[in-house]
Protein backbone atom coordinates (compact mmCIF):
# COMPACT_ATOMS: atom_id res chain seq x y z
CA UNK A 1 0.00 0.00 0.00
CA UNK A 2 1.28 3.14 -0.82
CA UNK A 3 1.57 5.96 1.56
CA UNK A 4 -0.28 9.26 1.14
CA UNK A 5 1.43 12.62 0.37
CA UNK A 6 4.43 14.54 1.09
CA UNK A 7 3.85 14.33 4.75
CA UNK A 8 4.00 10.34 4.89
CA UNK A 9 7.20 10.66 2.77
CA UNK A 10 8.90 12.76 5.52
CA UNK A 11 7.57 10.67 8.68
CA UNK A 12 8.77 7.63 7.23
CA UNK A 13 12.25 9.13 6.02
CA UNK A 14 12.86 10.51 9.25
CA UNK A 15 11.69 7.62 11.31
CA UNK A 16 13.59 5.39 9.39
CA UNK A 17 17.14 7.64 9.51
CA UNK A 18 16.79 8.33 13.41
CA UNK A 19 15.22 4.57 14.53
CA UNK A 20 16.27 2.04 11.77
CA UNK A 21 17.46 -0.89 13.55
CA UNK A 22 19.50 -3.57 12.39
CA UNK A 23 18.08 -7.50 11.86
CA UNK A 24 20.50 -8.65 14.96
CA UNK A 25 18.19 -6.22 17.05
CA UNK A 26 15.78 -8.77 17.31
CA UNK A 27 16.93 -12.46 18.39
CA UNK A 28 16.00 -15.27 15.84
CA UNK A 29 16.52 -12.62 12.75
CA UNK A 30 19.06 -12.96 10.37
CA UNK A 31 19.70 -10.91 7.17
CA UNK A 32 19.57 -13.42 4.02
CA UNK A 33 20.59 -11.12 1.16
CA UNK A 34 19.84 -7.66 -0.35
CA UNK A 35 16.84 -7.48 -3.06
CA UNK A 36 18.50 -4.59 -5.05
CA UNK A 37 16.79 -5.48 -8.48
CA UNK A 38 15.71 -1.51 -9.11
CA UNK A 39 12.46 -2.58 -10.01
CA UNK A 40 11.91 -3.91 -6.66
CA UNK A 41 10.38 -0.54 -5.76
CA UNK A 42 7.13 -1.77 -2.98
CA UNK A 43 7.18 -5.64 -2.55
CA UNK A 44 4.15 -6.04 -1.14
CA UNK A 45 3.32 -9.88 -1.91
CA UNK A 46 5.69 -12.68 -1.53
CA UNK A 47 5.53 -16.70 -1.77
CA UNK A 48 7.58 -19.87 -1.72
CA UNK A 49 7.79 -22.14 -4.83
CA UNK A 50 6.13 -25.53 -4.97
CA UNK A 51 8.55 -26.66 -8.04
CA UNK A 52 12.01 -24.87 -7.71
CA UNK A 53 14.03 -25.49 -4.54
CA UNK A 54 15.19 -22.08 -2.74
CA UNK A 55 13.51 -20.11 -4.89
CA UNK A 56 10.21 -17.20 -4.29
CA UNK A 57 8.10 -14.92 -6.36
CA UNK A 58 7.41 -11.63 -5.19
CA UNK A 59 5.90 -8.51 -7.01
CA UNK A 60 5.07 -4.96 -6.47
CA UNK A 61 1.91 -3.27 -5.91
CA UNK A 62 -0.22 -1.11 -8.29
CA UNK A 63 3.04 0.20 -9.56
CA UNK A 64 4.53 -3.08 -10.47
CA UNK A 65 2.29 -3.80 -13.14
CA UNK A 66 0.88 -7.51 -14.14
CA UNK A 67 4.55 -9.05 -13.19
CA UNK A 68 5.92 -11.31 -11.15
CA UNK A 69 9.60 -12.45 -10.13
CA UNK A 70 11.50 -15.14 -9.71
CA UNK A 71 14.24 -14.72 -7.16
CA UNK A 72 16.93 -17.12 -5.34
CA UNK A 73 15.79 -17.22 -1.97
CA UNK A 74 20.13 -17.21 -0.90
CA UNK A 75 21.21 -14.58 -3.26
CA UNK A 76 18.33 -12.36 -4.12
CA UNK A 77 19.30 -12.50 -7.51
CA UNK A 78 16.21 -12.32 -9.83
CA UNK A 79 15.79 -15.29 -12.14
CA UNK A 80 12.64 -14.44 -13.97
CA UNK A 81 10.85 -11.95 -14.82
CA UNK A 82 6.54 -13.23 -15.32
CA UNK A 83 4.00 -11.15 -17.22
CA UNK A 84 0.83 -11.98 -16.64
CA UNK A 85 -1.36 -11.60 -19.54
CA UNK A 86 -4.58 -10.02 -19.84
CA UNK A 87 -5.08 -9.04 -16.62
CA UNK A 88 -5.38 -5.35 -15.13
CA UNK A 89 -3.07 -4.86 -11.99
CA UNK A 90 -4.89 -2.27 -10.21
CA UNK A 91 -3.85 -2.86 -6.63
CA UNK A 92 -1.82 -6.06 -6.61
CA UNK A 93 -1.56 -6.58 -2.90
CA UNK A 94 -0.86 -10.39 -2.62
CA UNK A 95 0.62 -13.92 -3.60
CA UNK A 96 0.24 -17.44 -2.61
CA UNK A 97 1.71 -20.86 -3.57
CA UNK A 98 -1.51 -23.72 -3.96
CA UNK A 99 -2.47 -26.48 -6.46
CA UNK A 100 -4.99 -27.21 -8.78
CA UNK A 101 -8.04 -29.16 -9.06
CA UNK A 102 -5.56 -31.67 -11.05
CA UNK A 103 -2.87 -31.10 -8.15
CA UNK A 104 -0.60 -29.22 -10.30
CA UNK A 105 1.10 -26.15 -8.32
CA UNK A 106 -0.36 -23.12 -9.10
CA UNK A 107 0.27 -19.06 -7.89
CA UNK A 108 -2.63 -17.03 -6.66
CA UNK A 109 -2.08 -13.58 -7.14
CA UNK A 110 -4.67 -11.18 -5.67
CA UNK A 111 -5.93 -8.35 -6.86
CA UNK A 112 -7.23 -7.02 -3.33
CA UNK A 113 -6.34 -3.86 -2.84
CA UNK A 114 -9.24 -1.23 -2.12
CA UNK A 115 -7.57 1.58 0.02
CA UNK A 116 -11.09 3.45 0.25
CA UNK A 117 -13.20 0.04 0.37
CA UNK A 118 -15.56 1.14 -2.99
CA UNK A 119 -14.84 -2.04 -5.24
CA UNK A 120 -18.05 -3.89 -5.93
CA UNK A 121 -15.64 -6.93 -5.99
CA UNK A 122 -12.07 -7.70 -6.50
CA UNK A 123 -9.86 -10.82 -8.43
CA UNK A 124 -7.81 -13.53 -8.20
CA UNK A 125 -5.80 -14.61 -10.80
CA UNK A 126 -4.40 -18.02 -11.23
CA UNK A 127 -1.21 -19.23 -12.78
CA UNK A 128 0.46 -22.39 -13.46
CA UNK A 129 3.76 -22.40 -11.77
CA UNK A 130 6.00 -22.72 -14.48
CA UNK A 131 8.42 -25.86 -14.77
CA UNK A 132 11.13 -23.83 -16.51
CA UNK A 133 12.30 -20.19 -15.04
CA UNK A 134 12.98 -17.93 -17.77
CA UNK A 135 11.60 -14.19 -18.80
CA UNK A 136 7.95 -15.21 -20.29
CA UNK A 137 4.36 -14.57 -20.62
CA UNK A 138 1.90 -16.65 -18.37
CA UNK A 139 -1.97 -16.45 -19.07
CA UNK A 140 -4.03 -16.52 -15.69
CA UNK A 141 -7.55 -17.55 -14.95
CA UNK A 142 -9.48 -14.89 -13.57
CA UNK A 143 -11.94 -15.14 -10.45
CA UNK A 144 -14.16 -12.30 -9.27
CA UNK A 145 -15.31 -12.13 -5.69
CA UNK A 146 -16.80 -9.80 -3.17
CA UNK A 147 -17.71 -10.10 0.65
CA UNK A 148 -21.28 -10.88 2.26
CA UNK A 149 -21.95 -7.22 4.30
CA UNK A 150 -19.66 -4.64 2.19
CA UNK A 151 -16.39 -3.81 0.01
CA UNK A 152 -13.37 -4.36 2.11
CA UNK A 153 -9.26 -3.55 1.46
CA UNK A 154 -7.14 -7.19 1.95
CA UNK A 155 -3.44 -7.54 1.74
CA UNK A 156 -3.25 -11.15 2.77
CA UNK A 157 -4.21 -14.15 0.78
CA UNK A 158 -3.57 -17.69 1.60
CA UNK A 159 -3.62 -21.13 -0.49
CA UNK A 160 -3.34 -24.33 1.01
CA UNK A 161 -0.89 -26.17 -0.37
CA UNK A 162 -2.63 -29.44 -0.78
CA UNK A 163 -6.11 -28.25 -2.44
CA UNK A 164 -7.60 -25.29 -4.55
CA UNK A 165 -8.66 -23.52 -0.99
CA UNK A 166 -7.83 -20.02 -0.88
CA UNK A 167 -8.59 -17.32 2.28
CA UNK A 168 -8.48 -13.77 2.14
CA UNK A 169 -7.61 -11.49 5.17
CA UNK A 170 -9.58 -8.25 4.99
CA UNK A 171 -6.92 -5.16 6.42
CA UNK A 172 -8.79 -2.77 9.09
CA UNK A 173 -7.86 -0.61 11.77
CA UNK A 174 -9.13 -2.35 14.62
CA UNK A 175 -9.48 -5.84 13.80
CA UNK A 176 -10.10 -7.51 10.38
CA UNK A 177 -11.64 -10.56 9.35
CA UNK A 178 -10.64 -13.97 7.93
CA UNK A 179 -12.64 -15.09 4.35
CA UNK A 180 -13.17 -18.00 3.03
CA UNK A 181 -13.61 -18.30 -0.82
CA UNK A 182 -15.61 -21.38 -2.67
CA UNK A 183 -13.33 -23.97 -2.71
CA UNK A 184 -15.03 -24.39 -6.56
CA UNK A 185 -15.12 -20.87 -7.61
CA UNK A 186 -17.11 -19.52 -10.66
CA UNK A 187 -15.17 -17.86 -13.83
CA UNK A 188 -18.83 -16.33 -14.67
CA UNK A 189 -20.35 -14.86 -11.76
CA UNK A 190 -18.85 -12.67 -9.27
CA UNK A 191 -18.10 -15.10 -5.94
CA UNK A 192 -19.09 -14.49 -2.41
CA UNK A 193 -16.42 -14.94 0.64
CA UNK A 194 -17.71 -16.36 3.88
CA UNK A 195 -16.27 -15.14 7.31
CA UNK A 196 -15.12 -17.65 9.39
CA UNK A 197 -12.63 -16.10 12.06
CA UNK A 198 -11.58 -12.78 13.04
CA UNK A 199 -8.31 -11.54 12.72
CA UNK A 200 -5.73 -8.95 14.05
CA UNK A 201 -5.29 -5.59 13.33
CA UNK A 202 -3.81 -4.42 9.69
CA UNK A 203 -2.96 -7.38 8.37
CA UNK A 204 -0.67 -6.79 5.49
CA UNK A 205 0.07 -10.60 4.29
CA UNK A 206 -0.15 -14.20 5.09
CA UNK A 207 1.39 -17.50 4.30
CA UNK A 208 0.25 -21.19 4.82
CA UNK A 209 3.54 -23.58 5.62
CA UNK A 210 5.04 -25.65 2.68
CA UNK A 211 3.39 -28.93 4.47
CA UNK A 212 0.09 -27.03 5.36
CA UNK A 213 0.24 -27.62 9.04
CA UNK A 214 0.43 -23.60 10.34
CA UNK A 215 -0.16 -20.31 8.85
CA UNK A 216 1.01 -16.75 9.43
CA UNK A 217 -0.43 -13.60 9.55
CA UNK A 218 1.98 -10.28 9.65
CA UNK A 219 1.00 -6.86 10.57
CA UNK A 220 3.51 -3.75 11.00
CA UNK A 221 4.84 -5.21 14.23
CA UNK A 222 4.50 -8.53 14.57
CA UNK A 223 3.00 -11.86 13.09
CA UNK A 224 1.12 -14.76 14.44
CA UNK A 225 1.67 -18.25 13.88
CA UNK A 226 -1.46 -20.60 14.38
CA UNK A 227 -1.26 -24.64 13.89
CA UNK A 228 -3.26 -25.94 11.51
CA UNK A 229 -5.20 -24.22 8.10
CA UNK A 230 -7.22 -21.53 8.92
CA UNK A 231 -8.73 -20.43 10.93
CA UNK A 232 -6.23 -22.52 13.01
CA UNK A 233 -5.81 -22.76 17.13
CA UNK A 234 -2.78 -22.00 19.34
CA UNK A 235 -1.60 -18.92 18.04
CA UNK A 236 1.22 -17.54 18.96
CA UNK A 237 3.14 -14.46 18.80
CA UNK A 238 6.49 -13.53 16.80
CA UNK A 239 8.55 -10.34 16.80
CA UNK A 240 9.17 -8.90 13.63
CA UNK A 241 12.80 -6.42 12.61
CA UNK A 242 11.39 -2.70 12.06
CA UNK A 243 10.10 -2.29 8.77
CA UNK A 244 8.16 0.86 8.33
CA UNK A 245 6.33 -0.62 5.66
CA UNK A 246 6.55 -4.76 6.38
CA UNK A 247 3.97 -6.21 3.93
CA UNK A 248 5.69 -9.11 2.49
CA UNK A 249 5.91 -12.81 4.32
CA UNK A 250 6.33 -15.68 3.42
CA UNK A 251 7.92 -20.05 5.06
CA UNK A 252 11.62 -20.74 3.61
CA UNK A 253 10.99 -24.29 2.42
CA UNK A 254 11.47 -26.63 5.60
CA UNK A 255 8.66 -24.89 7.70
CA UNK A 256 10.80 -23.71 10.34
CA UNK A 257 11.36 -19.72 9.46
CA UNK A 258 9.53 -16.74 7.94
CA UNK A 259 10.72 -14.91 5.57
CA UNK A 260 9.99 -11.05 5.45
CA UNK A 261 10.35 -8.55 2.81
CA UNK A 262 9.31 -4.77 2.65
CA UNK A 263 8.49 -1.17 0.55
CA UNK A 264 11.36 1.01 0.96
CA UNK A 265 13.36 -1.84 2.83
CA UNK A 266 15.79 -3.83 0.27
CA UNK A 267 16.79 -6.02 2.64
CA UNK A 268 15.18 -10.28 2.95
CA UNK A 269 15.18 -11.36 6.24
CA UNK A 270 15.00 -15.15 7.83
CA UNK A 271 12.62 -15.19 11.56
CA UNK A 272 13.41 -17.87 13.00
CA UNK A 273 10.26 -19.98 14.98
CA UNK A 274 10.51 -21.59 18.13
CA UNK A 275 10.90 -25.45 17.75
CA UNK A 276 10.60 -27.41 14.58
CA UNK A 277 7.16 -28.89 14.05
CA UNK A 278 6.57 -29.07 10.14
CA UNK A 279 8.35 -31.82 7.87
CA UNK A 280 9.85 -30.11 4.55
CA UNK A 281 8.37 -31.23 1.54
CA UNK A 282 10.36 -32.10 -1.62
CA UNK A 283 9.74 -29.49 -4.74
CA UNK A 284 7.48 -30.80 -7.44
CA UNK A 285 5.50 -33.09 -4.81
CA UNK A 286 2.24 -32.64 -3.18
CA UNK A 287 1.77 -31.77 0.33
CA UNK A 288 0.00 -34.56 2.54
CA UNK A 289 -3.25 -34.25 2.89
CA UNK A 290 -4.71 -32.04 5.08
CA UNK A 291 -7.84 -31.43 6.76
CA UNK A 292 -9.97 -28.00 5.35
CA UNK A 293 -11.15 -25.68 6.87
CA UNK A 294 -14.11 -26.21 9.09
CA UNK A 295 -17.92 -24.98 7.89
CA UNK A 296 -19.60 -22.48 10.11
CA UNK A 297 -22.13 -19.73 10.01
CA UNK A 298 -20.46 -16.32 8.37
CA UNK A 299 -19.59 -13.65 10.82
CA UNK A 300 -20.60 -10.21 11.42
CA UNK A 301 -18.17 -7.52 9.40
CA UNK A 302 -15.48 -6.29 11.91
CA UNK A 303 -16.76 -3.74 14.23
CA UNK A 304 -20.18 -5.15 14.69
CA UNK A 305 -21.41 -5.47 18.17
CA UNK A 306 -22.03 -9.01 17.87
CA UNK A 307 -18.94 -10.46 15.75
CA UNK A 308 -16.35 -12.34 17.22
CA UNK A 309 -14.41 -12.03 20.73
CA UNK A 310 -11.45 -9.83 20.39
CA UNK A 311 -8.29 -11.92 21.71
CA UNK A 312 -5.88 -10.72 24.43
CA UNK A 313 -3.64 -9.43 21.51
CA UNK A 314 -6.25 -7.68 19.69
CA UNK A 315 -7.43 -5.91 22.77
CA UNK A 316 -4.20 -4.55 24.04
CA UNK A 317 -3.94 -3.15 20.39
CA UNK A 318 -6.73 -1.09 20.42
CA UNK A 319 -5.41 2.31 22.18
CA UNK A 320 -2.54 2.18 19.94
CA UNK A 321 -4.14 1.46 16.75
CA UNK A 322 -6.98 3.81 17.23
CA UNK A 323 -4.43 6.66 18.06
CA UNK A 324 -2.76 5.59 14.53
CA UNK A 325 -6.18 6.21 12.87
CA UNK A 326 -6.94 9.46 14.24
CA UNK A 327 -3.56 10.52 13.42
CA UNK A 328 -3.85 9.25 9.74
CA UNK A 329 -1.38 7.60 7.36
CA UNK A 330 1.28 10.24 7.04
CA UNK A 331 2.58 9.70 10.56
CA UNK A 332 2.26 5.75 10.29
CA UNK A 333 5.29 5.17 10.16
CA UNK A 334 6.56 7.22 12.94
CA UNK A 335 3.61 5.18 14.95
CA UNK A 336 4.90 1.45 13.77
CA UNK A 337 8.40 2.37 14.86
CA UNK A 338 6.90 3.42 18.24
CA UNK A 339 5.01 0.65 18.83
CA UNK A 340 7.99 -1.73 17.87
CA UNK A 341 10.12 -0.27 20.14
CA UNK A 342 7.42 -0.66 22.67
CA UNK A 343 7.23 -3.96 22.46
CA UNK A 344 10.38 -4.68 22.71
CA UNK A 345 10.95 -2.85 25.60
CA UNK A 346 12.27 -5.14 29.04
CA UNK A 347 9.38 -6.77 30.71
CA UNK A 348 7.06 -6.14 27.55
CA UNK A 349 4.38 -8.92 26.82
CA UNK A 350 5.18 -10.89 24.16
CA UNK A 351 1.60 -10.79 22.95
Amino acid sequence: MRAGGLAAAAAIAAAAACLAVPAAAVDGVTEVCSLDDARFTEISGMTYSQRHEGVIYLHNDSSGGPRIYAVDAETCVTLATLTIDGIEARDLEAIASGRSAKDRPVLWIGDIGDNRSSWPEVRLHRVREPKVLRDRTLSARTYRFTYPERPLNAEALLADPASTQVWVVTKQLARGTLYALPRRMSRTEVNVARAVGPAGALVTDGAVSPDGSRYALRDYVDAEVFDGLPPGSDPQTVYLPLQLQGEAMTWTADGTALLVAGERDDRLLRVDLPGDRTVAVEPGTSPAPTTPSPNGEALPIAGEAEGPQLTARQEGQLPVLLLAGGLVLAAGGVIATAEWARRRAPGAPRG
